[in-house]
């Protein structure tokens, strides 16, 4: 299993990188950002942007994997999306994973002036965006005539560092979702039941993530694909289960989702006054001692 953390960018840029590179030096697998225009209870304080924080994080890093976690259609653009994408992959020497979904109901549905899209909408454009958006990625001359997102003779020459391109990791819960991640994911991500914690009892979790895999491992056969060669990413945090209290706290939480099949756990970083407040020193130990005690 991995340990990876997510900061949210909520921070100027002087603070924002002793985190960033304090995530390094913790030794975390990677770190992400989440990509919206604002976000929940955050939306009236300081927030900046997902990719401009990932090229700084970029610049102070230099084995940490950085990405979003998760870009969605609700206010990007497949074309533009990646040529910042082939840059970025290309300023963290290959360092960078593209965190994606089919975004939700929240600010960013309504940012840019139209209606928010109902669940079906969202799903039938990201199952354009995706297919484009890997195209995009992988030949250096894309045309397509898409109903949401036409591209005419796009150059993305010379490509992502990372051959055929930079992975994605899809988070999906509903059927097309998964068969998309079975189809173009490098992983798939999960932040548990999307009905939210107060309709979810803590020892009801597991077997949500339990149902959930068992999805995407039917979504993988249609497909015929193996499902152990996609990662399994769960977003800690949306849930009342309580990981960061202390490190057995963790232990408990990290080896019940490692029976399960979970590959990589992506912790919170602590925010202070916050649906994200907790321990800083007990955050710190558990990127240090926490795996380590799993493993032992």
């Amino acid at each position: 299993m991995r340990l990876s953390t997510v900061i949210l960018p909520v921070h100027p840029w002087q603070r924002g990188r002793e985190l960033w590179t304090g995530a390094e030096q913790l030794g975390f697998h990677a770190a992400y950002t989440y990509d919206h225009l604002s976000w929940r209870s955050f939306r009236d304080g300081p927030w900046y942007g997902a990719l401009p924080t990932l090229t700084a994080a970029a610049g102070v890093t230099s084995t940490l994997r950085l990405g979003t976690l998760v870009t969605s259609p609700n206010f990007r653009h497949p074309v533009t999306l990646a040529k910042e994408l082939i840059t970025l992959d290309d300023i963290s020497g290959g360092r960078i994973t593209l965190g994606i979904g089919a975004g939700g109901s929240g600010f960013d549905a309504t940012a840019l002036g139209q209606e928010a899209w109902t669940p079906r909408e969202r799903a039938d454009r990201f199952g354009e965006f995706l297919p484009l958006l890997d195209r995009l990625l992988t030949e250096d001359v894309v045309s397509a005539e898409g109903t949401y997102y036409p591209a005419h003779e796009v150059r993305n020459i010379p490509g992502c560092v990372q051959r055929p391109r930079l992975p994605f990791a899809v988070a999906a819960t509903g059927p097309r979702g998964l068969r998309l991640a079975a189809r173009y994911g490098q992983a798939w991500v999960t932040y548990g039941d999307p009905r939210g914690p107060r309709d979810v009892a803590v020892e009801d979790c597991p077997g949500v993530i339990r149902a959930q895999l068992g999805k995407l491992e039917a979504a993988c056969a249609e497909e015929g694909r193996d499902p152990a060669g996609i990662d399994r990413v769960l977003l800690q945090g949306s849930t009342r289960e309580r990981p960061l209290e202390s490190v057995d706290a963790f232990v408990d939480y990290a080896g019940r989702y490692a029976e399960l099949g979970i590959t990589e756990i992506v912790l919170h970083w602590p925010i202070p006054d916050s649906v994200y407040a907790a321990d800083l020193a007990v955050f710190e130990k558990i990127a240090v001692d926490g795996l380590a005690q799993l493993n032992g």
